[in-house]
């Protein structure tokens, strides 16, 4: 199988700590490094380098294209093709982003490695807070930093609780004034002290995330407001074959049916039984472990395409839904 994470010369640019992670591939570490052994060990301390692109016409002759290419150093792997105030942040700094915070003991590096050939860096501290709620469902903190070595894409910097029972990516809603996630464009000059300030206390996001499951985890759905709600998280295109049926399972689409299916069946289905809380996680299960080519691709879709911007839409929904119930 075809893994998204980066390979050189055999060995998987990724390193982790605690259980082996899905694909069964990187270096497995020790969760007492700093950042930058973290770098060292996932193998990501190189730097990239803009060059001038050019076109060779068919006489020889080299014509400028406007553009830069984007290369690796170590390689000379073209990453991409830049404009001329694309501003580059090396792999050191998004790693230099954790040090004040592990030294300080308030967190700890746990994953870091390298998807699509180099195009997507990321990087993943273990927040040292935690929360538990219906007598053993507990959801950790963590700090995410994504540096993609490509055009079009931002680095984003946010917090992701992750469910420890199922390890299911959970997501904080999407608030128009809420900081708990920071985008940079690459035609700013990175300022990292900035962004800690956008970022605000872990300590304080995890603390509204808690009572947000809290709320989900005491209200309950019945079966016509789970149908709908499935329906409008994954919405089915026209199909006359559904129609004049109300709310019923065959009502849904592919993806809807699935979260359905393991509504009582998902890792953690014993706690808030019937809640929009176990409503809200048969989505997030299936978006992380179900959807999707192969782990990879649903990794990627859950931390950096779609499936996170599916997962903040399931949350405020099921707010949504909570409230009226």
């Amino acid at each position: 199988m075809a893994h998204m994470v980066e390979i050189i010369d055999g060995v998987a640019q990724m390193a982790y700590a605690g259980e082996t992670p899905w694909h069964g591939l990187g270096v497995p570490v020790s969760n007492d490094l700093t950042p930058a052994q973290m770098q060292q060990k996932a193998g990501l301390d190189w730097r990239v380098r803009e060059y001038e692109s050019f076109i060779e016409l068919d006489f020889g002759k080299k014509v400028p294209t406007g553009l830069k290419s984007l290369v690796r150093e170590s390689d000379g792997r073209v990453l991409t093709n830049v404009g001329e105030n694309w501003k580059p942040v090396q792999n050191d700094e998004a790693f230099e982003f954790f040090s004040e915070y592990v030294m300080a003991g308030d967190m700890e590096m746990h994953t870091a490695g390298s998807l699509k050939d180099g195009q997507m860096v990321w990087a993943l501290a273990k927040v040292k807070d935690s929360f538990e709620i219906l007598g053993g469902d507990r959801v950790d903190s963590y700090l995410l930093f994504s540096n993609p070595h490509q055009y079009g894409k931002s680095i984003d910097i946010r917090f992701t609780p992750i469910r420890v029972v199922c390890n299911n990516t959970l997501t904080f809603s999407l608030e128009s004034k809420s900081e708990r996630s920071v985008k940079v464009g690459h035609r700013v000059e990175f300022d990292p002290n900035a962004v800690k300030e956008q970022l605000g206390i872990a300590t304080q996001k995890m603390e509204q995330y808690s009572e947000v499951a809290k709320f989900l985890a005491g209200k309950r759905f019945t079966q016509d407001s789970y149908i709908e709600y499935l329906n409008s998280v994954f919405p089915r295109t026209a199909d006359k074959r559904v129609q004049g049926k109300g709310l019923s399972v065959e009502t849904l689409s592919r993806n809807a049916k699935l979260a359905h299916d393991v509504l009582e069946t998902q890792p953690g289905a014993e706690y808030g039984e019937g809640s929009w809380w176990q409503a809200f996680n048969s989505v997030t299960f299936i978006t992380d472990h179900v959807q999707g080519r192969n782990a990879d691709n649903r990794l990627y879709s859950s931390w950096f395409g779609g499936n996170q911007i599916r997962k903040s839409s399931a949350l405020s929904k099921a707010i949504e839904y909570a409230e009226a119930a």
